[in-house]
């Protein structure tokens, strides 16, 4: 174990998101990590989660929580590390119950359990108006409330929405006492959030520059930083893990999923990242400084869910010769077919990969043409959205009829055609005044 200098607060990013590797973890917890924070949430999480709670009442917290409250067990009974993470996704409650249970079931008692509940939107409808046919909505908390459990003896923190950043702030304010208007830190503090939120991504992960040279990802370096009272830190990685920590890697993150760097918005603070410095101090270590901050947005972010129907998908790959154009017709069949059948499809969507799919288009036709060369094989990818489910479904069957009577030489590519529609969610974010969710958030503590 790495020991770390007096007054310096260590954060692991143990997780970026619902269904990442935990391979990264075993290696923060042995480098020393006072708190490991597994962030897990976003907009689809939320949705599947919400899928998973209409099966089962008991459901609708990610389901790898369990996995990561194992791998720090230890350290957080004898005290050395504390998780905290917002995998209790829409019923964090249930969430809580189901770690204070495992722990018991594992003979591990004394551990202090605290669920924050409150960004549920649905209690609020009269405020809201929200659509009667609302599956889920959910406002974005910040830091506070983590603050409030951490400061109840909290050993392990189980919250639903919690913006991503705010999970990394809350141990930073609780250990320093950061005041909740000390602009400057408090960004300071969202900025290593959002630089260690996303795992590996600040290590190398989907780096931009000389991946190759990053080794084989089979031993991932999730980010450490290493924060100061004053807001200044460090961004590091466990010693012989794999990625890079460089001043290229640490900007890039800084700038994923950013809409305007002067100003991030944040339920605690209004971030500025263009006033961020990082300093490059060489092996796998960058300074983080001279983060400014200003007041917190008025409103919280609400995010509403609603249903959108039910999608069919079918895709038809073609080989060369005429590889796009037998792509083309099979997609003009599934019109055609829908129209003749009277199936009310609300949207269509058609890519081909090898032509002009997730990049945009990829091969000059005409260019090819002359040049007598074409694509070698293309895949029709084609999704139509119903209102019904049965429409979508029956849609679906239709495709099989091009086997033996549309272009020559399909191969069927991907899921089964009887896996079944896939059931659609609409999102859309709402302000939302925070004096009508405050008085709601609570906090729940449970020793195992």
């Amino acid at each position: 174990m790495i020991v770390q200098d007096a007054g310096v607060i260590r954060l692991g990013g143990g997780q970026g998101f619902y269904g990442d590797g935990h391979a990264g973890v075993g290696p923060l917890l042995e480098a020393g990590v006072d708190y490991l924070i597994c962030e897990a949430l976003a907009e689809l999480t939320l949705a599947i989660l919400a899928k998973d709670r209409r099966r089962d009442e008991s459901l609708g917290y990610t389901r790898d929580l369990p996995a990561y409250v194992a791998m720090a067990a230890a350290p957080i009974v004898e005290g050395s590390t504390r998780l905290i993470t917002n995998a209790g996704g829409i019923n964090p409650v249930a969430a809580g119950r189901a770690v204070v249970e495992g722990l018991r079931a594992a003979g591990l008692h004394g551990v202090k359990v605290a669920t924050v509940v409150g960004d549920d939107l649905r209690p609020h409808d009269a405020g809201l108006g929200l659509p009667g046919d609302t599956i889920f909505a959910a406002a974005y908390l910040g830091a506070a409330p983590i603050v409030e459990a951490l400061d109840a003896g909290a050993q392990i923190v189980i919250t639903g929405r919690v913006a991503d950043a705010s999970l990394f702030l809350a141990p930073l304010v609780h250990e320093f006492g950061w005041s909740d208007d000390d602009w400057d830190r408090l960004a300071a503090g969202v900025t290593i959030g959002h630089l260690l939120e996303c795992s590996a991504q600040v290590t190398g992960g989907n780096y931009s520059g000389d991946w190759w040279n990053l080794g084989d990802f089979s031993a991932p370096g999730f980010p450490i930083a290493e924060c100061a009272p004053d807001g200044t830190a460090v961004i590091t990685k466990p010693p012989g893990t794999g990625g890079r920590v460089s001043f290229d890697t640490v900007r890039e993150q800084l700038l994923y999923e950013v809409h305007d760097p002067a100003a991030y918005l944040n339920p605690d603070v209004t971030a500025d990242f263009t006033s961020v410095q990082l300093d490059d101090l060489s092996d796998d270590r960058v300074r983080v400084h001279g983060v400014a901050g200003a007041p917190r947005p008025q409103d919280y972010k609400g995010l509403v869910c609603t249903p959108a129907g039910y999608s069919g998908e079918s895709r038809l790959a073609y080989p060369w010769p005429d590889a796009e154009a037998k792509a083309r017709a099979a997609a003009r069949f599934l019109v055609a077919r829908a129209d003749a059948l009277g199936i009310a499809v609300l949207e269509w969507h058609e890519e081909y990969f090898g032509l002009d799919a997730l990049g945009g288009p990829t091969v000059d036709l005409d260019a090819a043409d002359d040049a007598g060369t074409e694509p070698n094989e293309v895949m029709a990818r084609v999704v139509w959205r119903c209102a019904d489910r049965s429409d979508a479904s029956r849609l679906a069957r239709e495709a099989g009829q091009l086997g033996l009577g549309g272009p020559p030489m399909v191969t069927p590519f991907g899921r089964a055609r009887d896996t079944g529609p896939t059931a659609l969610m609409s999102l859309a974010a709402i302000p939302v005044a925070r004096d009508l969710v405050d008085p709601g958030v609570r906090i729940g503590l449970e020793v195992s």
